[in-house]
């Protein structure tokens, strides 16, 4: 959801978006592709599909202050996910981040990493009613996505592939970008690095028919899809999960689909807040465990290329209430010991 993922940058003031306006086209902006880079989760002829978001901000830490995890701290985390996962995503190209794959690559870590490019929304309304830019939210943009293309050049070895933006064009975008802003940038990367470059969004975006304008520039799609914040017991979950993954699929029959973010909470306020008017489903330590063994089942017979959501749990997000729905996705704890549901995922043999 849309909350759940700020990662780098925080929130600037909410836009007005038109997904007709049109598509302002620069010198070299358009990519000169003859067909779509492929985009391949294997590592050494095997297939690593069953990836995991990795927000690194533990107890104490957040991105929104400047506040980052050490080296010593991402050699901790890799040291726990590298016996399960070798495919990650992460969701910017900020200083931290550098330093995460600077780690992979002096330990030598058999890992592939998805390269976010955090984009924020770059207007606002004026008291006039005009839309006005937000100069250092441009800044930022521009900064974080010369930032992607730098690191996916830097660590080819590494990085798997780049997504540009995370839920920015679903109607309940806390930071909303026009669709030909997105695209500016989309096209940016592409003509700059060699990896395949996608974006991703919650799947109602990408059942809408003006969502093929921005799937047209990528070379794959990643959707998100959250049953638990559609009302949806564990029980109906998976087939909820399944249907409207294939509804993506059936969308966009040109593109694979990767299933970019789904997940399980374990704590969630039920009273007071938006997560207890939309959710139905009960949080708990036990009902994770039975949706991630389910949701993997899955994915790995069908090898569907995902990434679980999430590694930790992040107490920086949210409001202070510590039952907050954000706050507890992970398959870890915040102080990095496991739920139940790690016994679900496999060791890498």
């Amino acid at each position: 959801a849309g909350l759940l993922l700020v990662v780098a940058l925080g929130n600037a003031a909410g836009c007005r978006a038109s997904n007709a306006a049109a598509v302002v086209e620069h010198p070299g902006d358009r990519p000169a592709r003859v067909q779509r880079r492929e985009f391949r989760p294997e590592l050494n002829g095997r297939w690593i599909g069953n990836g995991i978001s990795y927000g690194p901000h533990r107890d104490g830490q957040d991105p929104t202050k400047g506040i980052h995890p050490s080296a010593a701290e991402f050699r901790e985390d890799l040291a726990l996910l590298a016996p399960r996962w070798r495919m990650l995503r992460v969701y910017a190209s900020g200083d931290p981040i550098e330093t995460f794959l600077r780690v992979i690559d002096e330990d030598q870590l058999d890992i592939k990493v998805m390269l976010g490019a955090w984009i924020n929304t770059e207007t606002r309304e004026t008291p006039a009613g005009d839309v006005e830019a937000i100069p250092e939210a441009v800044a930022a943009n521009r900064a974080e996505v010369e930032a992607a293309i730098r690191l996916a050049n830097a660590y080819p070895n590494i990085v798997i592939a780049v997504s540009v933006g995370n839920e920015t064009q679903v109607s309940w975008s806390s930071h909303k970008v026009r669709p030909e802003v997105l695209i500016r940038y989309i096209r940016q990367v592409r003509n700059s690095v060699s990896v395949p470059v996608t974006t991703a969004d919650d799947f109602t975006y990408w059942l809408l028919p003006e969502s093929r304008a921005v799937a047209d520039e990528i070379d794959f799609l990643v959707t998100h899809v959250y049953a638990m914040w559609w009302g949806r017991t564990r029980e109906q979950a998976l087939s909820f999960t399944k249907e409207k993954f294939a509804a993506v699929r059936a969308a966009h029959p040109q593109h694979l689909v990767v299933l970019g973010e789904a997940g399980w909470a374990t704590r969630r306020r039920t009273e007071g807040a938006e997560e207890a008017k939309l959710m139905a489903g009960v949080a708990s330590e036990s009902e994770q465990e039975k949706f991630v063994c389910d949701y993997l089942a899955w994915t790995t017979a069908n090898r569907i290329p995902n990434f679980y959501f999430e590694a930790f749990d992040e107490n920086w997000k949210g409001d202070d209430h510590p039952d907050g729905v954000e706050k507890h996705w992970g398959l870890f704890r915040a102080d990095r010991t496991p739920k139940p549901a790690l016994r679900c995922v496999p060791l890498w043999e």
